[in-house]
């Protein structure tokens, strides 16, 4: 299921030397006055909400936190996936959905924060991802790290950046070109520009659903899309076109997403360990376990944006059952960590996991 490089600590210690630096830097390279984080640094907005896990759910399905029908407070942010602030148009397609639930029993998977009682899933938009190994990450994140300066060349920066992706910065052997990735990370690039709410959120990387292997979505819920008046996004517009259109929607209506487990049906054509393989849903549908609904709210305080950003999120504040599968997942475990930390302290926040929705957003 898993294969993990034997130098994956050595690797990984690189990897998390690198996201402190950034960090550290960006409290004056990205303008903001702050650290942000080394990805999904902008937030377009933090909204209150609530989980509700279904009754009956089918015995495969009912594993870990959905084996319990019921109500949970719930908090989301919306943000780019860019590691950089600044205009919507020069940050990129990838959008991103941390999703926080509160009032879960039983540890979670971080050693200093076993009791916490919160459970965090964070998604994009897009069922692929453009990194497999702990390696791809190395010089994957330089470059995104890099992007604006060469795309700020044109057309030759544009295709030196595309080179440097397939070659590894010319590291990597010819029959070893990360040419799956790239190609992965044009689907997330062809995205289309939509409100935040329309787009549909996956996990990315596998995870146990206690018994099984699964992945995660949360899917717009049709009859609540069908009801979204600011649609489509120009962000050649203004500066901020994302965060506008959600504040608009949420304060004239609710909204809501069907959180969805796909199961591993054949590890072969539903690999754990290649991130840019979509599972086809021939061999096994996303099932709705669980509704992620919004009450109407008006969130365009600007002191709800500090609060959103003193929020930690992290794949591997879970239970045992619902535990992340694959190099890179396993990697986002010291990663997040160290970015957390760091974050925090430069900025003076107190890093403490909230104990409900409405200790966040009264």
């Amino acid at each position: 299921m898993e294969t993990i490089d034997p130098d994956f600590d050595k690797k990984l210690q690189t990897v998390i030397g690198k996201t402190e630096q950034y960090i550290a830097e960006s409290v004056t390279a990205e303008g903001t006055g702050l650290a942000v984080r080394d990805a999904h640094a902008k937030g377009y907005g933090l909204v209150k909400g609530e989980i509700e896990i279904l009754d009956q759910l089918p015995a495969e399905y009912a594993q870990g936190i959905y084996a319990t029908p019921g109500r949970h407070g719930a908090l989301v942010r919306f943000s780019n996936g860019s590691p950089h602030t600044g205009a919507d148009a020069r940050l990129g397609r990838a959008i991103g959905l941390a999703l926080k639930v509160f009032d879960i029993d039983g540890p979670t998977l971080l050693e200093d924060e076993p009791d916490s009682g919160t459970f965090d899933y964070l998604l994009i938009n897009a069922p692929v991802f453009f990194c497999n190994t702990v390696d791809h990450y190395l010089f994957i994140q330089e470059l995104f790290l890099d992007a604006p300066k060469y795309f700020a060349e044109g057309a030759p920066g544009r295709h030196r950046f595309y080179r440097e992706f397939v070659t590894g910065k010319g590291t990597l052997a010819q029959d070893e070109w990360a040419w799956e990735e790239f190609l992965a990370f044009l689907k997330v690039q062809q995205r289309a520009m939509v409100n935040v709410l329309l787009s549909t959120y996956w996990t990315m990387g596998a995870v146990r659903h206690g018994d099984y292997i699964a992945k995660v979505r949360l899917a717009p819920d049709p009859a609540f899309a069908a009801a979204v008046v600011h649609r489509s996004i120009d962000v050649t517009a203004a500066e901020e076109m994302f965060r506008p259109a959600l504040i608009a929607e949420l304060r004239d209506r609710p909204y809501a997403f069907d959180l969805q487990v796909q199961l591993c049906a054949d590890l072969e054509l539903m690999p754990v360990k290649d991130l840019t393989v979509e599972w086809p849903e021939q061999l096994s549908p996303f099932v709705t376990v669980a509704k992620l609904r919004f009450p109407q709210q008006d969130i365009f305080d600007e002191g709800t944006l500090m609060k959103m950003d003193a929020l930690s999120f992290t794949p591997w504040r879970v239970p045992a059952a619902h535990v992340p599968l694959g190099e890179i997942m396993r990697a986002r475990k010291d990663v997040y960590r160290h970015s957390s930390l760091q974050r925090h302290r430069l900025n003076g926040q107190e890093r403490q996991e909230p104990r409900s929705a409405d200790e966040v957003l009264p």
